[in-house]
């Protein structure tokens, strides 16, 4: 039987003009997901105030320790999983008396600020899917472990990554 309240989220969250409307892997307006559309997405490259912003691969493990650091300390959060990639992170939290865009507002500004970046890095929205169950939480833990296995990484590479008692 699912939890009254959700009790893990999920969070996707993408670097700033990695993914455009028409992009190929598809795109969300409306909550539909819509096809590839390149004049579209050349318009929305052209109208991009900076270069598309990633993450250089010996940046990972900083950025992953600077989202880590800052759910553990501002928002009491457990992490259970996390990945880092070029273009995107990743990231689950225990979802208890927290709302869902403080937990990502703390983590795009933890980056933020570690890069000391002085032009945007991430893009407005981001992506968040709720657990329910157990189940669910199992399923979307091994979700991320597997991206970071897909780059030679051990599935939870940063110390702080909690195992949940589920």
């Amino acid at each position: 039987m699912p939890a009254a309240d959700p009790i893990a989220v999920l969070i996707t969250t993408t670097t700033y003009g990695t993914w455009l409307r028409g992009d190929r892997r598809g795109w969300i307006e409306d909550g539909r997901l819509m096809p590839h559309n390149p004049p579209l997405e050349a318009h929305d490259l052209r109208a991009l105030k900076f270069p598309p912003f990633t993450f250089d691969r010996h940046q990972w493990s900083a950025v992953g320790q600077w989202i880590g650091d800052a759910l553990r300390t501002s928002l009491a959060r457990h992490v259970v999983a996390l990945t880092v990639q070029s273009w995107h992170v990743h990231f689950m939290v225990d979802l208890r008396d927290c709302d869902v865009a403080r937990i990502v507002k703390c983590a795009k500004d933890a980056v933020r600020w570690g890069l000391r970046a002085d032009r945007p890095i991430w893009t407005e929205g981001y992506d968040n899917r709720l657990c329910w169950d157990e189940t669910t939480v199992r399923n979307r833990i091994e979700y991320v472990q597997r991206h970071n296995l897909s780059v030679g990484l051990p599935a939870n590479p940063w110390a702080f990554i909690e195992t949940p008692d589920l």
